[in-house]
């Protein structure tokens, strides 16, 4: 068939070619080619081709993408993953993609529609299989445009520092189960995800194998299980050139290739260190692109309209990222900046020649008012640099003391800590932040054979972006007395003085607390804030999150395999909050906020030494939770120590950039 488009060429599909993998497996991809506006056939001279593989039904990117650059001069391929919509295999989150990926370029490079060059592209999943096809070298590949995706699946994205990101247990329950083989066969099936409400799970958690919905779908039950539940590097799912892409780094595709993200993406740290890890470690071409986004946007009121379920707009054309507004001049047009990049490095032409190889929207140059839509102005400024972090940048370590204050200063004291109880039953609420896919489809009365899952809202929960650490009625997780975070017993902040000048971070962020505690395992967390003084549109100020981060004790200082903890004796627990690049503008306090839970963006620990996830203590952790008075067998209440002293100093170390 074919379809007339804006661009050159009109537009012959070839839908559901089956693309044989090397064990035999079918993988289900359309074929959009560039044709003869008036004979409506093919062209026959061979082009390169866009490869775009999808688990989120490959016939929604016909328009978004596979039409526009087809008429355009590209052969776009777009191919659903294994075990996804109309590909045959067994879907196990991100286990066979490199190979799978690696299959599917050698073969279009060899089609003679194709000139021999593959270039890829997608974001989030899209950007993870981009990623893992890479460690393969598969011949034919000529370059990559890998938008929000991750480098190490063990230790930021799926887990992050041994906690679990528990988006993907929402993704198991919604997007992953919801639309799965056997969802999208038995109404039976589909209704029992749309009966499910995600907040519900949560609060109710941790679930049991076999005791939740996704019993229903035994292999999508089993890869959330063990995610969940698996940390240990020797495991052989976090060596798989599918999950961690930085141990095959050596031995990886060498094209072009750009890394894209927003400084509040779920996959922010991910994406700069592949660009870290591999701008120099390769001879072609590669840039960094990060804006002030978020991971896809959300419509206002946190829902998403049935059309944009799977295929929510892009945050590249979003001048907002949660509470903040930067401006207009914030946006990127996405599909004409990847053309962009395509057209320079395949097809020859001189359209990417002046971009930088790191460039990157500077947060915080606004003036802090609300808008008429109710957004906090924060502001912002796009800057260029030739590597990351920025030349001009230099590390700087900024110390907690006792009397709560951060400063460059060294803690003189010998001794000096803070002690506060840890409830797992009461964690600190996630407010916004490094997020994506803590959804949960809008309860329904319908049916969904009268109201079918891809026409239902979506309720996005946990927030993205910047927001107020303040709590309300619609905070999820939160109760009253609502408010500031700050003032949570078991939540220690350390501000800087009001700022009498500037100061200007762009880089990775790292925390180290000095912490103990009265048990065998618990978490420590950090926050980075930039804290707004009172003003007549604010006027109990505004604590803005920037960053933030996770260490599960037993994993403490990256470690491999488990290492639980002896009470009362101080440990090292180091944190990398994502890489950010932001403004405290004068007047403005720098705040790092500890604490030890942050949920429902990382799962809780128990401090019980028990099994992940689940919490239950078990003999091999030497410790029994008969330290709670409430019968709860799984929990216990800790109590943790902040050391700010001068052999025991918890810090942040900032990317400062010199203002002279």
């Amino acid at each position: 068939m074919a379809r007339e488009t804006g661009g050159e060429y009109a537009v012959h599909a070839d839908l559901q070619v089956m693309v044989e993998t090397r064990d035999g497996v079918g993988l289900a991809t359309d074929v959009y080619r560039p044709a003869d506006p008036e004979t409506r056939e093919p062209i026959e001279e061979p082009r390169p081709v866009i490869l775009d593989r999808t688990p989120y039904d490959r016939t929604g990117g016909r328009l978004r993408h596979g039409e526009w650059y087809a008429s355009r001069g590209y052969v776009v391929a777009i191919q659903d993953v294994r075990g996804r919509f109309d590909s045959e295999g067994d879907f196990y989150i991100n286990r066979h993609e490199a190979e799978d990926g690696a299959d599917t370029v050698e073969y279009l490079a060899d089609q003679p529609y194709c000139d021999g060059q593959v270039v890829t592209l997608g974001t989030s999943y899209g950007a993870w299989v981009q990623s893992a096809l890479a460690t393969q070298d598969p011949d034919g590949l000529a370059g990559m445009f890998v938008n929000m995706g991750a480098a190490n699946g063990r230790e930021k994205t799926f887990r992050h520092n041994g906690a679990f990101e528990q988006r993907w247990l929402a993704w198991a329950l919604t997007l992953g189960a919801g639309f799965a083989h056997e969802s999208l066969a038995d109404p039976d099936v589909q209704q029992t995800f749309a009966d499910v409400d995600v907040r519900e799970v949560f609060e109710n958690g941790p679930i049991q194998r076999g005791e939740s919905a996704l019993a229903e779908l035994p292999q999508y039950e089993e890869w959330t299980f063990d995610i969940m539940t698996t940390a240990s590097a020797s495991d052989d799912y976090w060596q798989n050139p599918s999950v961690n892409f930085e141990r095959y780094y050596d031995q990886s595709a060498d094209v072009p290739t750009v890394y894209s993200g927003g400084w509040y993406d779920s996959y922010t740290g991910a994406t700069c260190d592949n660009f870290v890890g591999l701008a120099d470690r390769t001879d072609s071409d590669h840039y960094l692109l990060m804006g002030p986004w978020t991971h896809l946007a959300r419509l206002p009121g946190g829902h998403d309209h049935s059309e944009e379920l799977l295929f929510p707009p892009l945050t590249w054309e979003q001048p907002t990222a949660g509470d903040l507004a930067f401006g207009e001049h914030a946006t990127r047009k996405y599909r004409e900046t990847r053309k962009r990049f395509f057209d320079h490095y395949v097809r020859g032409m001189d359209t990417w020649s002046d971009q930088p190889r790191v460039e990157y929207f500077l947060m915080g140059t606004g003036d802090g008012h609300r808008t008429d839509d109710g957004h906090l102005f924060h502001g912002g400024e796009w800057r260029t640099a030739d590597e990351w972090p920025p030349e001009e940048t230099e590390m700087t370590r900024f110390y907690a003391h006792g009397d709560g204050t951060l400063s460059t200063a060294e803690p003189t004291a010998s001794e000096s800590y803070t002690s506060y109880e840890f409830d797992p039953e009461d964690p600190v609420p996630t407010i916004g932040g490094n997020t994506s896919s803590y959804l949960t489809f809008e309860p329904r009365e319908e049916s969904v054979e009268a109201h079918p899952l891809g026409d239902r809202n979506i309720v996005d929960f946990a927030g993205r972006g910047g927001y107020d650490q303040r709590t309300d009625q619609d905070t999820f997780g939160a109760s009253p007395p609502y408010g500031p975070l700050s003032q949570r017993d078991d939540v220690l902040t350390f501000r800087t003085p009001p700022l009498e000048e500037a100061v200007e971070i762009a880089g990775p962020i790292r925390v180290r607390v000095a912490g103990e505690t009265d048990g065998p395992d618990t978490d420590f967390t950090a926050k980075l804030v930039d804290e707004y003084p009172a003003s007549d549109d604010y006027p109990e100020g505004y604590d803005l999150n920037l960053s933030d981060s996770i260490c599960r004790g037993r994993y403490r200082g990256y470690r491999d395999e488990p290492d639980l903890l002896e009470p009362g004796e101080v440990y090292d627990f180091d944190m990398e909050p994502y890489d950010t690049a932001n403004v405290f503008a004068e007047g403005h306090r720098i705040r790092l906020d500890v604490s030890s839970s942050n949920w429902p963006r990382f799962d809780v620990n128990a401090n019980t030494g028990g099994e992940l996830y689940t919490g239950a203590a078990s003999e091999s952790s030497g410790t029994s939770s008969a330290h709670r008075a409430d019968g709860n067998d799984d929990y216990r209440v800790a109590e943790n120590t902040v050391h700010h002293s001068a052999s025991h100093s918890t810090y942040v170390d900032l990317p400062v950039r010199s203002l002279d």
